[in-house]
């Protein structure tokens, strides 16, 4: 069982770390082996996971608000299907079709083989490199209103379903998609945190029923670590946008492989547990 000051910790942990691409859910499965904690595993994360998404609708409230109302009053108003903010609504849909059909087909293995210490370790340094090509390779020069497409919106869709795997990051997938594809990288990342809201919540509200139940954890320690998962997140999305309008991601690459390389160096010397 998860106790408050794990709690405390892992909030913390998934506040700072859901919007940067370095991967939140890695962080707390590897900080909780790190400490000798259990494995809170994968419901505990996708709940708490609501705390960042709550922080996203907040800070994105006035572009999610126009989104929604534009797509829906164009569903009877024909003249408005060609308005950017409806066709955000389609785009976002699209690009969560693949997220949602891969982790129903890959359920079992999100909640077990996908949690392997080796297999984190190895997607943090193999994804960094991603990220870092992309970001050298990028021209930074499309906009999301007036370039993103049904197509784009896929790429970007399998990409984010990529962060099913713990150690790839939601935000570093769909960011070096939107880099690949030449878009800037503030624009990239406001779509990645947009696409990101159905199927964080989605994911958060499918999986509240097992909290309290079984291995699960309370729901005491949950709500305080989502409380406090969505007042840091707050304040990370609020920089980390700041950040990357000015600078590269390389110090972000730098981490993650740099984490990578002690993750399976711990558990290839018997120091970590790869599957406890």
């Amino acid at each position: 069982m998860i106790s408050w000051f794990e709690a405390v910790v892992l909030g913390l942990i998934q506040g700072l770390t859901e919007f940067l691409p370095i991967s939140s859910s890695a962080h707390i499965r590897v900080v909780s082996a790190f400490f000798g904690w259990q494995d809170p595993g994968a419901a505990f994360t996708a709940v708490i996971q609501l705390g960042t998404e709550a922080a996203v609708v907040i800070y994105f409230r006035k572009e999610i608000w126009e989104i929604i109302s534009t797509w829906t009053r164009s569903l009877w108003t024909p003249g408005l299907r060609g308005h950017h903010s409806a066709r955000m609504g389609w785009y976002v849909i699209v690009g969560t079709i693949p997220i949602v059909v891969l982790g129903l087909l890959f359920k079992d293995s999100i909640e077990s083989v996908f949690r392997d210490l080796r297999l984190i370790g190895t997607t943090l340094i193999v994804f960094g490199l991603v990220l870092w090509f992309a970001d050298r390779t990028a021209r930074n020069r499309l906009t999301l209103e007036r370039h993103l497409s049904f197509t784009h919106a896929l790429v970007y869709g399998f990409a984010q379903s990529l962060a099913l795997i713990p150690g790839v990051s939601r935000s570093g997938g769909t960011i070096s998609a939107g880099l690949l594809l030449d878009y800037r990288r503030e624009e990239a990342a406001k779509y990645s945190f947009l696409l990101a809201i159905p199927a964080v919540l989605g994911a958060g509200f499918l999986e509240l029923s097992k909290i309290g139940e079984g291995p699960a954890p309370a729901w005491g320690p949950t709500i305080l670590a989502t409380v406090i998962s969505f007042v840091v997140g707050y304040l990370a999305v609020s920089w980390f946008l700041k950040y990357i309008s000015t600078h590269r991601f390389t110090g972000f690459v730098i981490y993650r492989i740099a984490l990578g390389v002690l993750i399976i160096a711990l558990v290839s010397t018997g120091v970590l547990d790869p599957s406890a």
